[in-house]
This record gives C-alpha cells, sequence and structure tokens, in this order.
C-alpha cells in the first residue's frame, strides 16, 4: 500500500466524518501501511447507493451504532450516531436498534455504552432547528 491508498482513505475519513480523527491519525503517523489497509476496506464498506453500495449510508452508520454500543465503545457509537442523523436517522429509529442490542447482548450493553449513545442522540435532535 503507497502514497496512494493513504490519500484515498484519508479522502474517505474526511468525506464521513469532515476530518481524520485522532484515532486515525495516530495510526497514519506510527502505522502508514495498516492505515492504508484498514482504509481501503473502509472505502468500500462507506459508500452510499449513489456509489454502487447495496445498503445506504445511513444503514450503515446505524450498523456501526449498534456493533459500537455492543463492544462499550461509546466514542466510536457516538460519532457514527452524529453521522447518521446527520443522514436522516432518526430517534426511534436508534431507539429500536438499542434495544435489539440488548436483546442480543444483554442489558450490559446499555448500561456501558447504549443509554450515553441515546443520550447524545437527544441533544443533538433537540439543538436541531425545527
Amino acid at each position: 500500500m503507497g502514497d496512494e491508498a493513504t490519500q484515498r482513505g484519508i479522502d474517505n475519513l474526511m468525506k464521513t466524518f469532515g476530518r481524520v480523527p485522532d484515532t486515525f491519525r495516530v495510526m497514519l503517523e506510527h502505522a502508514p501501511a495498516a492505515f492504508a489497509g484498514y482504509t481501503t476496506m473502509r472505502a468500500f464498506v462507506m459508500r452510499d447507493r449513489d456509489e454502487g453500495a447495496a445498503l445506504d449510508l445511513k444503514t450503515k452508520e446505524l450498523v456501526f451504532v449498534l456493533l459500537d454500543v455492543q463492544m462499550g465503545n461509546v466514542t466510536g457509537a457516538k460519532s457514527h450516531a452524529t453521522n447518521a442523523l446527520r443522514l436522516g436517522l432518526t430517534v426511534p429509529e436508534l431507539v429500536e436498534g438499542l434495544v435489539q442490542v440488548i436483546m442480543a447482548a444483554g442489558i450490559t450493553s446499555w448500561n456501558l455504552a447504549g443509554r450515553e449513545v441515546l443520550e447524545h442522540a437527544l441533544a443533538i435532535a433537540a439543538a436541531e432547528p425545527s
């Protein structure tokens, strides 16, 4: 993986996050080949239907929220929730997904991450102009 793959990875992160998050910046600085490889796979996943994807980007962001909640990754779940809401996810849709996580992974997923992610989403929704 070379400079071209690295630049594509940076471009993909900028497209979805508007920045290169710190977690990725450290990987880019200290393991550039790993960054290029990971972001190549990420670019495949994080594309929308108009780019040939089967799932829309809002759904993919929701999936990442739910996976991150199940794993207890609050930071990642909040980041993906922000993106999903920006793409049109509603709070009731998020709530249904979070309850599915409780069903599959148990109440601990809610206690460790789900509640905090929902509160984050509610704050974003409340701040949006009517």
